[in-house]
């Protein structure tokens, strides 16, 4: 062999070309582990700007997570990982079906092609502008200061205009936003689907309206913030939150977040002045907690390891927190232990009165606080002025008076203010404009479902929730859902888990069956 040959050979060999599938796949996990790195002590630094961090640090913490951002985004799209998921793609479509190394080559393949349309000082730039305009926003919305949130909400939707461009072509500019949480989903599934729910919802909120306003005042009394916590961490105990992996504290915006197979953290807020504030905020992060600790820890450090998108993620908060949370089967058996918390507020108050107060449906100003019967005209409602916003009939400069009078529309009320208006959700002001509401009501819609499967397989589990058991309920979706993260893609995990694409009529016969016998409406 000739010299010449060797050294193309030896450079043939360092460039990977002469290394066997295995190997490849080896090296591609090394280098996705440390982009995982440095995305999870960026999600580190944002816990702990959303948690302890003192006022002063905002401005180097939006550095950094701008710097972290940006040498994550650099690792992930040099080109050596794209010839090395090149070169996978083929051996990748000899493997079997169900194969973890096929999905993981998949998946990387996926974020890869979007993530290399990116630039990296683009990242490093929205990642800074949300950080600083989330630290804004906390002392904003309580100023009821929508002037001082204009610029930034400017700034964010011409990120996330030029974000879609980088992501394009699209039919509409908001496609890509929304492909990225939700993947299959476009602005024109999203309408449909919000429109075959919203006929069935407006005659049900006018039924229900037509009759006298349940009495709430028992969850209105004073109710101490530290036994407040104390009944939510008894509660979320019985869930099967494990505290090993995890914890909880408060915050603005309640959220839950990963860095790792073995932390997995949630936060709530709290009012001394209502009852459900942090319980229900608590239960709501724990199902994103359950679902994310119950991810085989295989996929710890590769893109698999999280739930298959945010429709599916919000599935299991709202699952945990509603259909599971403000149960009467539940409530049999923690109204005892929460009237055994707050004797003098809760001890002359029958469950039944409990029970129907926790599920008021009223029109209401706070997405957060919205019932389940009118919660999702709340995301239709953002979702359509996000819409105007991206597509420019909206100037931000008018989003408060559109909001109004939207507001007045789909529900009779007019916001007194914009803190309880078009400031109260934090989404814009520290990320994309477009791409976060759908998420909530697709998670309504199939945590119906989900719930509905399990209950099938698994008929026993109304009566341990009301035991206090929830075991078969967590093993279930641990088997069905939560281990497999992103192996599968949502559309997948719904059908895999319950047999059907994801539909409508397992969450209208659970909202019908509920709150027609709460408000006696015709079947």
């Amino acid at each position: 062999m000739s010299n010449k040959t060797a050294v193309g050979k030896a450079a043939a060999t360092k460039r990977g070309t002469g290394r066997t599938a295995e190997a490849k796949l080896a090296d591609l996990r090394v280098r996705l582990a440390e982009i995982s790195d440095l995305n999870g002590a960026g999600a580190l630094l944002t816990w702990d700007q959303a948690t302890y961090m003192p006022p002063g640090g905002s401005a180097v913490r939006a550095r950094q997570g701008a710097t972290l951002s940006r040498l994550a985004h650099e690792k992930f799209t040099d080109p050596e990982i794209g010839r090395l998921l090149d070169s996978l793609t083929v051996y990748a479509d000899g493997l079997p079906k169900d194969s973890d190394d096929a999905a993981l080559i998949r998946v990387a393949r996926r974020d890869y092609d979007k993530a290399a349309k990116v630039p990296a000082a683009f990242v490093a730039r929205m990642t800074e502008v949300g950080s600083a305009s989330y630290d804004a926003w906390t002392r904003a919305r309580p100023a009821n200061d929508f002037a001082t949130m204009r610029p930034y909400l400017e700034q964010m939707l011409d990120l996330s205009r030029q974000y879609a461009g980088y992501l394009g072509p699209y039919r509409h500019i908001a496609d890509p936003l929304i492909d990225g949480p939700d993947e299959g989903m476009t602005v024109a599934s999203v309408r449909a689907l919000f429109s075959e729910l919203r006929a069935a919802l407006v005659p049900m909120v006018r039924a229900i309206a037509a009759q006298p306003v349940a009495d709430d005042s028992c969850l209105r009394r004073a109710f101490p913030e530290d036994r407040q916590l104390a009944l939510g961490l008894q509660a979320i105990r019985r869930f099967g939150y494990d505290f090993a992996r995890g914890r909880l504290d408060k915050t603005h915006h309640p959220f839950c977040t990963k860095f790792g197979p073995g932390d997995v953290r949630i936060t709530t807020r709290v009012k001394e002045n209502d009852f459900g504030e942090a319980l229900f905020s608590t239960l709501h992060e724990t199902g994103h907690a359950l679902y994310e600790q119950g991810v085989d820890p295989r996929y710890g450090g590769t893109p698999l390891d999280s739930g298959a998108s945010s429709g599916v993620h919000e599935s299991q908060s709202r699952l945990w927190e509603n259909v599971v949370g403000r149960s009467r089967a539940f409530w049999e058996y923690f109204y005892p232990i929460a009237r055994k918390a707050f004797p003098e507020q809760l001890g002359k108050v029958p469950l039944e009165a409990f029970y129907r107060a926790i599920n008021k449906v009223e029109r209401s100003l706070i997405r957060t606080d919205a019932d389940e019967v009118t919660y999702n005209l709340h995301v239709m409602l953002r979702f359509d002025i996000e819409l105007d916003l991206l597509e420019g009939r909206l100037e931000v400069k008018h989003l408060p008076e559109v909001w109004r009078a939207r507001f007045a529309t789909d529900f009779d009320l007019t916001p007194p203010d914009d803190r309880d208006g078009c400031l109260q959700d934090v989404h814009w002001y520290a990320g994309t404009v477009g791409g976060a509401f759908q998420g909530y009501t697709i998670g309504n819609i199939l945590s119906a479902q989900f719930y509905a499967a399990a209950l099938k397989a698994h008929p026993e589990i109304a009566d341990e929730i009301a035991a206090g058991a929830f075991g078969t309920l967590h093993g279930w979706l641990n088997k069905r859902l939560y281990r497999y993260g992103r192996k599968y893609s949502p559309a997948d995990v719904v059908k895999r888990a319950t047999g059907k694409p994801m539909t409508l009529q397992p969450y209208l016969t659970y909202l019908r069956g509920k709150y027609g016998e709460l408000y006696k409406l015709p079947v």
